[in-house]
């Protein structure tokens, strides 16, 4: 059996990858902190996910690589040209829960919109009194959707329930998403005619910054904007100055700019406009699961000589 490593795996999943691979090494921490690396030594198989990027210096500590599988849909964090070049496959999970993303998309917005977390705080402090916790409903409110694909379409689906007009831009528009009332139009029109804006691309080259300051330019006074892809989706100080100066309501994040070092984002986070959460969209039961199941298939459709179903095409 090939050497395989699993690395980011919490104490209570262990047993999702042991059940199957008893004899695989385990380690809890993403790949790029210390002496996880060293710790890989000799791995032919790998599995890690976002925290652990793999570009040419970690290729060059690891000579017996033949498989990645990153368990998470995105594949950003590895250098595809340098693991082609090597002959190495790499396998992601398409879809480990489109659902439980789109439904922190409305957990941000209520907790926001609803001030939850403000009467929260006010009832701990045995302050029952809602003066000054007056809410806006999504009903009537127009959503823009930016990418419709799995995710963005679960988004879709919700928000037509809450009764929300939606716009939408795609490169490759789902016309079965109409009969949610979803209209499709081009990004300009999404930016200045919606109320909230939910981003909903991968990160590349064309979508880094694509709200930056001109494209805030374009959006309705008090927008709300959501983020649970990638963030380098934002340019950071646009949005800043966006929310200070009132033309931004709400930045609802789970996904910053500079995650590795949050500190950079330390002016963004303490805004009392914006709300973060730690990259959880995506973290529930259900969703670490499949992601570890869609994983282990890959592995054993490799292990057998067939090429993996989730197998991401070589540059």
């Amino acid at each position: 059996m090939p050497r395989i490593t699993f690395v980011e795996v919490d104490p209570e999943d262990t047993h999702l990858v042991t059940d199957t691979f008893p004899d695989a090494t385990i380690i809890s921490t993403p790949l790029s902190e210390a002496d996880a690396l060293k710790k890989c030594a000799g791995t032919e198989i790998f599995s890690g996910m976002v925290y652990s990027p793999i570009g040419e210096t970690e290729l060059k500590k690891l000579p017996n690589l033949k498989l990645i599988c990153t368990r998470s849909v995105g594949f950003d964090h590895i250098d595809l040209h340098a693991c082609t070049k090597r002959h190495i496959t790499v396998c992601h999970v398409p879809d480990y829960g489109s659902h439980v993303i789109a439904e922190h998309v409305f957990a941000l917005l209520l907790s926001a919109v609803r001030h939850i977390r403000e009467a929260d705080e006010r009832v701990e402090h045995h302050e029952f009194d809602y003066h000054g916790l007056r809410g806006i409903a999504l009903k009537g409110k127009t959503l823009g959707v930016i990418g419709t694909g799995k995710i963005g379409s679960c988004v879709c689906r919700i928000a037509h329930g809450f009764g929300m007009p939606i716009l939408a831009y795609d490169i490759y528009p789902n016309t079965q998403l109409e009969q949610y009332g979803l209209r499709y139009t081009d990004l300009e029109d999404v930016l200045s005619q919606s109320d909230i804006i939910t981003l909903h691309t991968p990160a590349t080259p064309d979508t880094e910054h694509m709200i930056n300051r001109e494209t805030i330019l374009h959006m309705k006074d008090g927008v709300i904007l959501v983020n649970t892809a990638r963030g380098s989706l934002i340019d950071t100080p646009a949005i800043v100055d966006a929310l200070r100066s009132g033309k931004m309501q709400y930045a609802l994040l789970d996904v910053l700019e500079h995650e590795k070092s949050v500190q950079e984002d330390a002016k963004l986070i303490a805004l009392p406009n914006v709300i973060t959460t730690p990259h959880i969209a995506f973290f529930t039961n259900e969703s670490v699961e499949r992601m570890y199941r869609e994983c282990i298939t890959s592995i054993e459709q490799f292990l057998a000589g067939k090429e993996p179903d989730h197998m991401v095409k070589p540059l």
